[in-house]
């Protein structure tokens, strides 16, 4: 579904990412995982048309969407959930839901996805009205979840979805991450809950100093001692 075939990413002159690639299947859950500055987030950045690669390709469906601007890459098939959320607090619950639907294919089946996300986060419905800055932590997170989904994308890409949350509530953001998977959609996850990110997760990359320095199937890594030492630091 989604191939990142050796990405470099700059931040000016200082480069972030070096020859990163990286492959998504269809309804698959796979994880990116590392320490603070690894570049974890620089790589979804890239992918949703965020930052420009200076070399590499991204391919979605056998179509090249390098550096194509991010409305473009979600008209594709891809939305993101970004770290810290970036909701609109002054627009009621309902608003920000509807601006995930901007694109044309999203707005003729609106009514539709809206139901699934309200089934999905039924809090959402009941405050539909509600200003998203007045929701707690765990509420903006499934609000921002919501919108992306409201996108109707194929590929979600979730970055630092449990980042500030309690417990609880990431119990429920990674129950969250399963159906929507189950739902047929793929998902990219970066995380720094390292062993929640790869309970869900069939495969997994391990990126550090901008390097995937190791990679495949999720349960081995989450036995791995380079993990603990890389991740964990122990």
């Amino acid at each position: 579904m989604l191939e990142v075939i050796d990405l470099d990413v700059y931040y000016g002159d200082a480069q972030a990412l070096w020859e990163v690639s990286v492959r998504v299947e269809e309804a698959e859950v796979v994880s990116i995982v590392g320490s603070n500055g690894a570049g974890k987030s620089t790589l979804v950045g890239a992918v949703m048309g965020i930052l420009p690669s200076r070399r590499g390709r991204i391919v979605l469906d056998g179509t090249e969407i390098t550096d194509l601007a991010g409305h473009r890459v979600c008209r594709a098939g891809i939305a993101i959930v970004p770290e810290g959320r970036r909701l609109f607090p002054g627009l009621s619950v309902g608003d920000n839901l509807d601006l995930g639907a901007f694109n044309a294919e999203a707005r003729r089946h609106r009514s539709e996805t809206l139901d699934r996300v309200h089934d999905l986060f039924p809090r959402l419905a009941e405050r539909s009205g509600q200003r998203a800055g007045s929701l707690s932590g765990g509420e903006q997170q499934m609000l921002a979840i919501g919108r992306a989904l409201m996108a109707r994308p194929r590929l979600l890409l979730m970055d630092e979805p449990s980042l500030g949350l309690a417990p609880v509530i990431v119990d429920e953001v990674f129950e969250v991450i399963e159906t929507v998977r189950s739902a047929g959609v793929s998902v990219l996850l970066v995380e720094q809950n390292v062993a929640r990110a790869l309970e869900v997760s069939s495969r997994a990359y391990l990126l550090s100093e901008g390097r995937i320095v190791m990679e495949g199937d999720a349960a081995e890594m989450a036995a791995s001692p380079e993990i603990r030492r890389a991740v964990l630091g122990v």
